[in-house]
């Protein structure tokens, strides 16, 4: 049975928690989530369902922190078959390439000068790390700033480009070696199996008072688009199932979750002053870009918006 490529949860991977419940399950080889898959991976190379037999997709909720997450998730074996060879790392490099325009970019130079800004230091004295580095253009982008700048990354062929751009790359076992004062997540937490104790090894490199930013998908009304249930909607529309993807994002995260797991890691949450947001925007290109730009710091310091937080080292 292909179930052996699967691993099972017995716990809350955000809080430990052993008390949660199933929400939806569906084998993997039959609908909609075979469609699902079919949809989303051949444009990108390909999907293998002999490894998906017999193995289902199960969503669970936490009792105690309300984390929705896979209960079985992709052993190392399929999670490297998922990420190397279902998504062929060329065309995705391809496609990339053309869709990132100046606006992206632009997004990372933005926050960048908002983490220099509150520092109030000279940004050649400033560690940084992108954790899941994809092909490094956050970290290529502080590195233009001044910064020391560091990635880390699992694929190889992301290693390799960014290597050729000038970025440090260590792995896992080195990361507490070095002391940091930002460390970047950027749509990384949403894939990890383990993401409490990865929070916890990432803040054992932190310096006193030194910065983590998580930022994954938002998705509060989750049980309203499971009743709905329409794995063809777009991505960021109403109806969007892309924060729960089968395979893939294997945690999705509610506010307390993550309260919780700053908690044990060490870590407690900080706001990046309004003062220093507003002062580094950098599209104005348009009104709706205009209004949306200066609505954005109140939606995320007192609204509260969106699962996009800075954490603060505090012991």
């Amino acid at each position: 049975m292909s179930k052996i490529w699967f691993v099972k949860r017995q716990e809350c991977p955000a809080c430990a928690s052993g008390s949660f419940r199933t929400i939806y399950q569906c084998q993997y080889d039959r609908s909609p989530i075979a469609d699902y898959l079919v949809d989303f991976y051949s444009p990108q190379g390909m999907v293998e369902f002999e490894y998906l037999e017999g193995a289902a997709y199960v969503l669970s909720e936490c009792d105690v922190c309300g984390l929705i997450f896979q209960r079985d998730i992709p052993n190392d074996f399929l999670m490297e078959r998922l990420y190397e060879h279902w998504i062929n790392p060329q065309k995705v490099f391809s496609h990339h390439l053309k869709n990132r325009g100046l606006e992206y970019y632009s997004r990372h130079a933005q926050e960048i000068m908002h983490i220099i800004a509150y520092f109030r230091k000279n940004p050649t004295s400033l560690n940084f790390l992108d954790f899941g580095m994809g092909w490094g253009e956050w970290a290529l982008m502080a590195k233009a700033f001044g910064c020391n700048s560091f990635g880390s990354e699992l694929s190889t062929e992301r290693i390799q480009h960014a290597k050729l751009n000038g970025i440090r790359i260590i792995n896992w076992g080195e990361i507490p070696q070095y002391r940091f004062d930002f460390i970047n997540t950027e749509q990384v937490f949403e894939h990890i199996p383990e993401p409490l104790q990865t929070l916890r090894h990432l803040s054992s490199s932190l310096k006193t008072d030194g910065i983590l930013k998580i930022s994954v998908p938002y998705a509060p009304d989750i049980e309203q688009r499971l009743k709905v249930m329409d794995w063809k909607s777009e991505i960021g529309s109403k109806n969007s199932l892309m924060p729960v993807a089968p395979l893939e994002h294997i945690n999705l995260f509610r506010k307390q979750s993550f309260s919780k797991m700053a908690i044990q890691a060490g870590l407690e949450e900080l706001l990046i002053p309004k003062k220093i947001q507003y002062q580094y925007l950098t599209d104005w290109g348009g009104a709706k870009k205009i209004l949306k730009s200066m609505l954005r710091p109140f939606y995320r310091n007192i609204l509260k918006k969106g699962n996009y937080i800075f954490f603060r080292k505090c012991r």
